[in-house]
């Protein structure tokens, strides 16, 4: 009789990698579960929980059973031309394969008559039925904790021995991301014996190094893994609870500070925090308010990087010169793990004060010099040369977009928004780069706005990042970014697949951005070409490749915001050079098609289309005196009369008003294309026809290319 219990399954190894560890402990209750359903041992409906510690990982599986269902298999063996003879009797090709099959043959004529006979294609077939005995919960327990094991998302592995259990004396090998060193197995209350890694499954393992009550810290069934092993262990098993337990704590700690303390927010850092420690316990810390001198952005970065701490900010969002810290012991007195910590951080911030001091004893205008010393690519020479293109870039935008005033604020910006990179605090702490150059103009009074510009040039620097909060700033990041891009290109170092050493679909999109989002009235052709020469002969023009790049980050970004690819393929495909027009001609392209002469007037215009196309070059020159056919001639006299209202409102930027003017050409177009032979035999009657199609497609497509919208 089948027996259905709960699964718990934990692997015991010495201490996993932080960063990595909700992944694998995810990994490895998913694959377990997904390979204990495919063999029939759990159901759909069984429900696994992950658990991961510093320590462990493990699973939780509901209604496993011990046995799975034993299943029916019809197997086709072979043609009954093939399998019996003229008389109906079995031929020894098919009493081999019944005897492969384990079918007993002891009576020809008898498993001749247990088989059955189908139609298979134009033949008959025959077929074995058998009962294909359900997997044991061991054995396909043993396969699925091995497949899991194989399967995890491993980022480095390590190799260790094993003394040999043989009766001869030696090591084994084993590779794994960390030394196992106990594996439980649990169906209800009972051990599964299984193996993997060199050990044998029990129903024990080991709880905190330092807190556990017991040891070893023994299951009596596997319903009771988490709650034995927080109380018998000192262990959070669950990842997601000791975060949350960690976060209370957080805000527990903070609010008992008072004034509004908040510790800063950061998922990643609290999912590293989450995956070092088996039971928390936070404490608060202090430092010398001295160092609150220090840019707050050097202090918390250090805390955050190097010491796992959790830096306090106040109700305004200033650092406090208090922090707390998550440790994984939590004894009476807890004075020698605080003051201990105290310890740790002060020589960190020390060296932050240190190179802050030493920093502003020069200008970042004496730093510029030093950036000729610096390689940025060995095709493209050093960060000295690519300052220089970015300033030639930055100033033929600048003059686009305002006075002399931005031209020179830009420049300046741009001249020393690199050289923060020479300086000890960005050498220690690359993160940082922008935001010392900020506060260092600052310290050499180069005013907000040009200091604002050095920091903001980086912007937006990831998906939601915000964009520079100035003019100049635009200026100069819009001209960092196509610098990389046009120079990349330019020498060939595209991105493929998932690589991207240069970030080039990221500077994309902060063109992309910047373009629309501040409605810079910059045409897209115009900036690549711009920049081109910068370059002098290092590179070669790849604009109209760089061109087609750019807007395809813009077709996928349309897409991710809920246009249709139909819609942005039709706005896309006349190559829009104001990109901050776009989303109106979307607008204008959705309502269009919303127009019951919208399918109508898309098939026409691809058939237009088609037909200039072939015709080759063709001339919007219309004689009306060769207009013979009433068709034509109503054609014509639509165009000239509702063409120039559609044209002032396009011109007027009411691209959704423009479409439906001309929405009225359906009836004139779909007589011309029922009533006119476009290629005639008379040239010039021939001519004039296509003339008359391309004034048509020539006021039909100036928004979008709407024979994209045909079915």
């Amino acid at each position: 009789m089948t027996t259905t219990q709960n699964l718990l399954v934990e692997l015991f190894v010495e201490e996993l990698p932080p960063k990595a560890l909700k992944k694998l402990g995810d990994a490895f209750a998913g694959v377990l579960a997904e390979q204990l359903k495919a063999l029939g041992l759990a159901t759909p409906a069984s429900t696994v929980t992950a658990f991961a510690s510093p320590r462990r990982l493990a699973a939780h599986l509901t209604a496993v059973a011990d046995k799975a269902a034993d299943k029916a298999v019809q197997q086709k063996l072979m043609p009954v031309t093939v399998g019996l003879d003229a008389g109906g009797n079995a031929t020894p090709a098919l009493l081999k394969k019944l005897q492969a099959l384990g079918a007993d043959v002891s009576d020809p004529a008898a498993a001749v008559a247990a088989l059955k006979r189908a139609p298979d294609g134009k033949a008959e077939a025959l077929f074995y039925d058998s009962v294909l005995p359900g997997a044991m919960l061991q054995e396909g327990l043993q396969k699925a904790l091995l497949e899991s094991l194989a399967k995890l998302p491993i980022p480095k592995v390590m190799s260790y021995q094993l003394e040999s259990d043989c009766e001869l004396p030696g090591w084994t090998s084993v590779n794994f991301v960390r030394p196992a060193h106990g594996l439980v197995a649990l169906h209800g209350s009972t051990v599964v014996p299984v193996k993997a890694l060199g050990l044998s499954a029990g129903n024990s393992t080991q709880g905190h190094r330092f807190e556990a009550a017991v040891s070893p810290v023994v299951f009596k069934d596997a319903d009771s893994y988490a709650a034995t092993l927080q109380g018998d262990g000192a262990v959070i098993a669950s990842f997601e609870g000791r975060k949350a337990e960690i976060a209370r704590q957080l805000a527990a700690a903070a609010a008992k500070v008072g004034n509004g303390a908040r510790p800063i927010e950061d998922d990643a850092l609290l999912d590293e925090v989450t995956a070092l420690v088996e039971r928390p316990n936070v404490l608060t810390c202090a430092f010398e308010q001295e160092f609150l001198d220090v840019p707050q952005e050097c202090l918390i970065l250090t805390m955050k990087a190097n010491q796992k701490y959790f830096p306090l900010l106040d109700a305004a969002g200033k650092l406090t010169h208090q922090f707390l810290v998550v440790s994984n012991i939590s004894p009476t007195d807890a004075s020698f793990v605080i003051g201990g910590n105290e310890r740790v951080v002060r020589p960190r911030l020390a060296d932050a004060k240190f190179f802050f001091d030493q920093d502003r004893k020069k200008t970042l205008a004496s730093r510029v010099e030093g950036l000729s010393k610096v390689v940025y690519h060995n095709k493209l020479g050093t960060q000295g040369e690519r300052v220089e293109r970015v300033r030639a870039i930055a100033q033929s935008i600048a003059e686009q977009l305002g006075d002399a005033t931005l031209v020179a604020q830009a420049d300046q910006a741009a001249q020393l928004a690199k050289t923060d990179l020479v300086t000890d605090m960005v050498g220690e702490f690359p993160e940082l780069q922008g935001t010392m150059g900020r506060y260092y103009a600052l310290n050499d009074g180069l005013g907000e706005v040009v200091a604002d510009a050095i920091e903001d040039h980086y912007k937006p620097r990831f998906a939601g990042d915000t964009l520079p909060r100035n003019t100049a700033g635009v200026v100069v990041a819009l001209a960092d970014k196509l610098e990389t891009l046009v120079g990349m290109f330019g020498i060939g170092n595209l991105p493929t697949g998932d690589r991207d050493p240069f970030a080039l679909r990221r500077h994309a999109l902060g063109v992309i951005r910047m373009l629309v989002e501040k409605d810079l009235p910059l045409d897209m052709g115009a900036l690549l070409a711009g920049a081109v020469p910068a370059f002098g002969d290092k590179i070669t023009d790849a604009s109209a490749a760089l061109a087609d790049f750019i807007y395809d980050r813009l077709a996928g970004s349309l897409r991710e915001q809920g246009y249709s690819a139909q819609e942005v393929d039709a706005v896309l495909a006349l190559r829009p050079q104001r990109l901050a027009l776009v989303e109106k001609q979307l607008a204008a392209v959705r309502a269009f098609a919303a127009l019951p002469e919208s399918p109508a007037l898309a098939a026409a215009n691809k058939r237009v289309a088609n037909i200039l196309k072939k015709a080759g070059e063709v001339d919007a020159h219309v004689n009306p005196e060769l207009l013979q056919e009433k068709a034509e001639q109503d054609l014509y006299a639509a165009l000239q009369r509702f063409v120039p209202e559609a044209n002032a409102q396009f011109d007027a930027g009411d691209y959704t008003a423009s479409l439906q003017t001309l929405a009225v050409l359906r009836a004139p177009v779909d007589a011309f294309f029922d009533d006119v032979m476009v290629n005639a035999e008379q040239m010039d009657l021939r001519l004039n026809r296509q003339g008359l199609l391309k004034s048509l497609h020539d006021a039909m497509n100036r928004v979008a290319d709407l024979s994209r919208l045909a079915a």
